[in-house]
């Protein structure tokens, strides 16, 4: 049965649509770096501090972070959270919240100073009917039990119910959870250790010397309190040995069913400086999925430690959970940057990424093509979020579900394409309308000539 997939917007993240490619292949699209959004050199901030959540908060964003831990050997009673907010994305500022003192003044952005339940990394819950108390949740841990939060304004939490939640795992990483409307149901991703020889999941922190691995694991519930058996999420990649420190799993913007995850990948056992005292360097990776457990992940890294040697010691290149919609051309994400480091402050940097411009079905100048799977459609038009060089193109074939050229929709009758477009309407000669076309079994081929091609769809 063919997929339909209606006027909804499709990435080529994986292999789901494709049927084959020629001399096209899937490259990961990197992000760039741009400027530091803020230094954590505030009297209550300190080395070991660490962003954690980008959230959307009146027509801005806020940042929820770790500020500091007063005492390390005490770090679940002694941590301090704080949250930052901006109006574009790359200038943040510490609002004054007047909840806690701090060295005699609560002329401050924290918004709580150690104790249990703490903050938790929050999602806004769009589940249909959630009260308004409770529209913000969000999941902490203590002592290897998960606890469920809830807050009306992302500002003053307290817990849902006094008793852990049902829900196996460690957590002792940033776990997260949202509510996916197409599943109908919340989702949460949360930490997990596993054997690496079996893939087999430790229940307890007894290991039975096992060297495990950092993992992540995925549930589902109705209520945010009892969850379904957790499930290790499965890599077609098949290599479990890769430690996965955080997850960052989100649904795609205008994309929901796709789900995109940006781990941080932890290699425990490298240094690139003795004198700092504690091994381990990270990296951050990019991975796909459609259904929460099955994952493509990408093995090469999304981004890098780069040239700043600070990033290239333990606990660094953390990407922080959530997409920002900055300008109509342009998504942000933010990564954690020189993390425990003496006398120098931890800092977040912003990532540049070009809207749904993940992965990209890639040509050479030397040229290629690929072929969809046949699929059915809703809309009228085709659109393509496309770029070419100055001297590539792109020309798209609809066939039917055979494989055959519909006559007028042939290779021939299109014009090549070429330009950098998120929303490029295809047309052959001047024919642009694709209503006749609607709800019938087609296939698309793409010819390419040093072009990439990251999503499309039919809109009406």
């Amino acid at each position: 049965m063919p997929h339909n997939i209606g006027t909804r917007r499709e990435l080529f993240v994986d292999g789901t649509l494709v049927q084959s490619f020629v001399g096209t292949r899937l490259v990961l699209q990197k992000p760039e770096r741009r400027e530091t959004v803020l230094e954590l050199d505030a009297p209550w901030e300190n080395n070991v501090s660490f962003p954690y959540r980008v959230l959307p908060f009146k027509g801005g964003w806020r940042m929820y972070y770790r500020a500091s831990i007063l005492d390390l050997s005490r770090e679940e009673d002694t941590c301090v959270t704080a949250v930052a907010e901006t109006d574009d994305g790359v200038s943040f500022r510490r609002p004054s919240l007047g909840l806690c003192e701090f060295a005699g003044s609560r002329r401050n952005n924290i918004l709580q100073i150690g104790g249990f339940p703490n903050t938790p990394p929050p999602f806004f819950d769009t589940r249909p009917g959630c009260p308004p108390e409770e529209r913000f949740k969000g999941i902490v841990a203590r002592q290897s039990n998960a606890f469920a939060m809830i807050s009306g304004d992302g500002v003053r939490w307290r817990l849902l119910q006094n008793t852990p939640m049902r829900l196996r795992g460690q957590f002792d990483t940033v776990n997260t959870a949202f509510w996916d409307e197409l599943a109908g149901c919340y989702r949460s991703f949360t930490r997990s250790w596993h054997d690496p020889e079996t893939g087999t999941a430790f229940p307890t922190w007894d290991f039975g010397g096992v060297a495990a691995v950092r993992g992540i694991q995925h549930a589902r519930s109705q209520d945010f309190l009892n969850w379904t058996e957790p499930e290790q999420l499965r890599y077609a990649d098949g290599d479990r040995t890769v430690h996965l420190y955080t997850n960052a799993i989100v649904p795609c913007p205008d994309a929901e069913h796709i789900l995109l995850g940006f781990p941080s990948r932890f290699v425990p056992d490298r240094t690139s400086d003795d004198s700092h005292g504690l091994p381990g360097l990270n990296d951050a990776l990019f991975m796909t999925s459609r259904d929460g457990v099955y994952w493509n992940r990408w093995l090469d890294a999304w981004v890098s430690p780069g040239l700043d040697p600070l990033n290239w010691t333990e606990r660094n290149n953390y990407p922080v959970w959530g997409i920002a919609k900055t300008s109509p051309t342009e998504w942000s994400m933010y990564i954690s940057e020189h993390y425990r480091h003496e006398g120098v402050p931890t800092r977040v940097r912003r990532l540049s990424i070009r809207p749904w411009g993940f992965v990209a079905v890639h040509a050479d100048y030397s040229t290629g093509e690929f072929v969809t799977k046949p699929f059915v459609f809703e809309g009228d038009s085709l659109s393509l979020n496309a770029r070419t060089s100055a001297a590539g193109a792109i020309r798209v074939e609809i066939q039917d579900e055979a494989g055959h050229a519909l006559p007028g929709f042939s290779l021939d009758e299109m014009p090549p394409w070429y330009g950098d477009r998120l929303d490029a309407r295809m047309a052959w000669g001047r024919n642009t309308s694709l209503g006749s076309l609607r709800g019938r079994p087609i296939r698309l081929r793409f010819w390419m000539k040093d072009a990439d091609v990251f999503s499309f769809r039919f809109p009406s």
